[in-house]
């Protein structure tokens, strides 16, 4: 599963090479961290509006383009997946309680 946030990653990277008449990704890059930031919004929303639908198709599609926009932001600050993951992993075994308990030290 890593290996795909990995290779997208990589291709984020390379489309900041591009100009944005040729790519997507260029063009939001191109845009500015606003204008990737409201895309975010947008998808974040429609993934909301899946899930009280219950429609587990539209769910996962939805789940995907918001997790694709936030690999375009986080790109965009210089960070990947791996950070992310690595969150994941150092929360892992910690209670919600806990977590939110360290935050505040």
């Amino acid at each position: 599963m890593n290996d795909v946030l990995q290779q997208l990653a990589e291709v984020l990277e390379q489309r900041k090479q591009q100009s944005a008449d040729q790519s997507y990704v260029a063009s939001l890059y191109a845009k500015g961290l606003d204008h990737i930031l409201k895309k975010i919004g947008e998808e974040a929303t429609e993934t909301v509006i899946a899930a009280k639908d219950g429609d587990k198709d539209k769910i996962i599609y939805e789940t995907a383009d918001l997790w694709f926009h936030c690999m375009v932001m986080l790109a965009d600050q210089g960070l990947g997946p791996e950070q992310v993951i690595n969150e994941l992993q150092r929360r892992f075994g910690l209670s919600g309680l806990e977590e939110k308990a360290q935050r505040g030290s």
